[in-house]
């Protein structure tokens, strides 16, 4: 059935409207009142045509010309008229009353379009259909191969479900992909797809969001009826956590309209038949948010992980990255040995911007160089042209504070310093020491004491050359960022003080806080003794900052070979 155009159907009437309004102008000839009155009493009058306008129409003796004059509306008007024996015939108004009523019917038209728009965009069912996965295969996505290993096996139930008929084997009716953002959740889903070649029906959990009740389970039963035509589908959920959030105890914090559409989810999951091979998918950044419910047996039982790469996934997805590019002499183990923490999402913007500085400097071929600039632009953003407003005392103070960085890293082994800078970045840091950590399972107690060690020593630093009274504020980040470990040192991981609970579940705010701040204090000691033994070596670095601005990893061991 075509869709009605109520554009066309709008526009019609309106013109309709216009062409009864031009024809109803009157063209006839005018006579003032006092003009006619005049004819009236010199008996030329032969019919008045009256009716209740404005105007009235006469007609003169001998004369078939219609003319028009003004109406005077008296009470005695007609008695009058006939007195003087003229022919008097009242008259319909039809054309004002024609035009009242196409004029209700243009605004009643008018008024329904806006309805129906509105209703169309907040109201209607959506129409779902199948997207195009984007021809993406297993042997596209690098990395995360026990993810795409559990992918495999959905893969194998959509393509042969009789294989698991013979043993009365239910697979899995709901699969959870979770992780940080940018692993890879949604590449994964059309993988699956792709590979056991269904339709895909991809939604975000926004999609079902709406402020009447009961419009997100409407578009959750016409999603689902859709995918029941194929047989074989795989729905995508994006962002479920939109819709599948834990179900508030309180009835004044509960959100009916949501409860009413995941209720219509899970209600929709449980009546799958037997001849049906749907999967259905969502992804997620925070599985522990999820409705009991939701990830109960039965639903969506099977969570699968999508986590950051190691370092040789991270290997796997640069190679995969720049195998249609142009490059020379990349280190790739090296790329991905100091884009730790990074995930799939990062390693391609990381080459794409190389891709674009290589554009930029007209070279055909992707080089280290450019590598090392993008690198750069993503950590810590493009380096500000105009540096005039610094004074030389605020690169003392960002050199002083990124060398006592540096030293603390040193001594304490945290990690690899690749380069230091302390010229200002259009993200807001006044200076950086770039740390490249080692790529580990699991962190023990002295690595997250030593990490939060280096974190106060650009603080300690200011304290030991400028006194205490005149530190700064350089320090904000590192002090949120020690806070956050310190944080999960002693509330998640129990490794202060014989305190094996997790503080985070006891919820206790007072005992919590006293035993961050013994432990903070402990490190910031801890740091500022590393900086007072290495005194002349942290005025020496700051010196060699302030001269050249930015060192490389060779300059910087060279100049703290000495620290103890």
């Amino acid at each position: 059935m075509k869709k009605i155009n109520y554009k066309i159907i709008c526009f019609v009437t309106f013109f309709i409207v216009l062409l009864l309004g031009a024809s109803l102008i009157p063209k006839n000839q005018y006579i003032p009142y006092i003009d006619f009155y005049e004819k009236v009493n010199k008996n030329n009058i032969d019919t008045i045509f009256y009716n209740d306008s404005d105007k009235i129409k006469f007609k003169e003796k001998n004369n078939n010309t219609i003319f028009i004059t003004d109406n005077p509306r008296t009470e005695n008007f007609k008695k009058e008229m006939l007195m003087k024996n003229i022919n008097f015939k009242e008259q319909i108004n039809v054309g004002n009353r024609l035009s009242a009523f196409f004029s209700i019917i243009l605004i009643g038209g008018i008024i329904f379009i806006i309805y129906k728009k509105t209703r169309k965009s907040t109201i209607a069912i959506k129409q779902f259909d199948a997207k195009d996965s984007g021809n993406i295969y297993f042997e596209d996505i690098a990395g995360n191969e026990e993810a795409k290993e559990n992918a495999k096996d959905i893969v194998d139930f959509l393509k042969h479900p009789e294989k698991y008929e013979k043993l009365k084997a239910k697979t899995p009716k709901g699969i959870i992909f979770y992780g940080q953002p940018g692993t890879g959740k949604t590449m994964l889903a059309k993988a699956i797809a792709s590979e056991a070649n269904v339709p895909f029906y991809s939604v975000c959990g926004s999609d079902f969001v709406e402020m009447y009740v009961g419009v997100g389970a409407s578009r959750v039963r016409s999603l689902f009826k859709k995918a029941r035509e194929n047989k074989k589908a795989v729905i995508f959920i994006d962002e479920i956590d939109a819709i599948g959030k834990k179900r508030s105890t309180s009835l004044q914090n509960s959100n009916e309209e949501r409860e009413q559409t995941l209720n219509a989810l899970l209600t929709e999951m449980s009546g799958f038949s037997k001849d049906e091979t749907i999967v259905v998918i969502a992804a997620t950044n925070r599985l522990d948010i999820l409705d009991d419910a939701l990830v109960r047996a039965g639903r969506f039982d099977r969570h699968i992980e999508i986590g950051l790469p190691d370092k040789v996934a991270r290997e796997k997805i640069l190679n995969l990255l720049l195998k249609d590019k142009k490059t020379e002499n990349l280190d790739i183990k090296d790329i991905a040995k100091k884009t730790i923490y990074f995930s799939g999402a990062m390693l391609d913007c990381l080459i794409n911007e190389a891709s674009i500085i290589a554009i930029k400097n007209n070279c055909d071929k992707i080089t280290t160089e450019h590598i090392d600039k993008a690198y750069l632009k993503i950590i810590a953003g493009d380096e500000k042209k105009d540096k005039s407003f610094l004074t030389l005392e605020d690169k003392k103070i960002c050199a002083i504070h990124e060398a006592g960085h540096a030293i603390v890293t040193k001594v304490l082994n945290v990690a690899n310093i690749t380069k230091i800078s302390i010229i200002p970045t259009i993200k807001g840091a006044g200076g950086f020491c770039l740390n490249i950590f080692e790529d580990k399972m699991f962190k023990n107690k002295t690595d997250l004491e030593n990490q939060i060690a280096s974190l106060y020593g650009g603080r300690c630093a200011e304290e030991i050359i400028f006194g205490k009274e005149n530190i700064t504020t350089g320090a904000y980040n590192d002090i949120e960022k020690a806070t956050n470990l310190i944080l999960d040192y002693i509330g998640k991981y129990g490794m202060f003080d014989n305190n094996i609970l997790n503080n985070n579940i006891l919820k206790d705010k007072e005992n919590i806080i006293a035993q961050c701040n013994i432990l903070s204090n402990l490190l910031y000691e801890k740091a500022k003794n590393i900086l007072l033994n290495n005194k002349e070596t942290l005025e020496k670095l700051a010196n060699q900052l302030l001269e050249k601005e930015t060192l490389d990893e060779k300059n910087i061991y060279n100049i703290l070979k000495n620290c103890i």
